[in-house]
């Protein structure tokens, strides 16, 4: 990582004794970027890095008693590789792809058919495999000109880092006319990240081994096919880095073994290929599952 060495060089030149007693410093751009790394990835370029989640999914409808549906097991696996700017300066890019599976609330398995309470209707489950998810690169600079700061709170040892994404964007499963009927996918991302703050500051470590909280609020899944019925989603999930696919729980191995094998890789770090999200991967399952019912 070019900002690590430039890190490393410019200590030694203030003295190796001091910059070894001193940790990273949040308010330094190169050290909050050496920071975001070893939250979401690793200090070190071409590192693959796991983190599973664990959790549930409601129903939240408007007039009605919130229904637990689903629990969920879900995994990532991504790496960060270093980038540079002539006029931003050193960066940094992560790509990653993930997996998340429906399972039963009860036994706790993999569900391939679901029985709608709405519609009456045995759905086909499809869960999520996207790949990639990949994020755009960030600079010591940003584009505003302000400085990479990374903005988390230190609480009694504990770093905490809140992160609150809102999505509002033509549903890749509506037609051309959305605009007018308002089809747009609507929904929020909350991840809370947690990391010792000990560990994070150590410059010789390389990864942080943060715990992340996911919060989804969101419409209906595809899958389900509610169309317009009011209502929604509120997923609710847990994790933390893991030390390798296999260290993840018995239900998301197996199905990496058995179904999903490219899910042991992260993506490359010069990836291109645009994002996926659920709802681009189950356009391309209905339209493949149309092309084989029209032959």
């Amino acid at each position: 990582m070019r900002a690590t060495v430039g890190i490393v060089v410019g200590l030694m030149m203030a003295g190796p004794v001091q910059a070894q007693s001193q940790g990273l410093d949040f308010a330094k751009p190169a050290d909050a970027q050496a920071m975001f790394r070893k939250i979401q990835c690793s200090t070190k370029d071409n590192v693959p890095v796991v983190y599973h989640w664990s959790g549930r999914v409601w129903s939240r409808v408007q007039g009605e008693p919130d229904r637990h549906l689903w629990n969920v097991e879900g995994m990532n696996i991504r790496q960060c590789v270093s980038v540079t700017d002539p006029q931003r300066g050193p960066g940094v890019r992560m790509v990653s792809k993930e997996l998340m599976f429906y399972l039963d609330p009860k036994t706790n398995e993999v569900l391939d058919s679901w029985q709608n309470p709405w519609t009456g209707k045995a759905n086909r489950v499809f869960h999520v495999q996207n790949d990639p998810v990949n994020q755009p690169p960030s600079f010591l600079t940003g584009r505003d000109g302000k400085p990479y700061a990374l903005p988390v709170r230190v609480d009694n040892g504990l770093v905490f880092w809140n992160i609150e994404v809102p999505l509002f964007y033509k549903n890749p499963l509506a037609g051309d006319f959305q605009d007018y009927a308002g089809n747009h996918y609507h929904a929020m991302e909350i991840f809370n990240f947690v990391a010792d703050e000990k560990r994070l500051r150590d410059r010789k470590t390389t990864q942080a081994g943060a715990s992340v909280s996911w919060v989804r609020l969101s419409t209906w899944m595809p899958f389900m096919e509610m169309g317009s019925r009011p209502g929604g989603l509120v997923f609710n999930a847990t994790g933390t880095v893991v030390k390798d696919i296999d260290s993840l729980p018995k239900v998301l191995v197996d199905q990496i073994d058995r179904n999903f094998p490219d899910y042991r890789s992260p993506p490359p770090g010069d990836d291109a290929r645009q994002n996926a999200t659920t709802w681009t991967e189950f356009r391309k399952f209905v339209e493949a599952e149309r092309a084989k019912a029209n032959k």
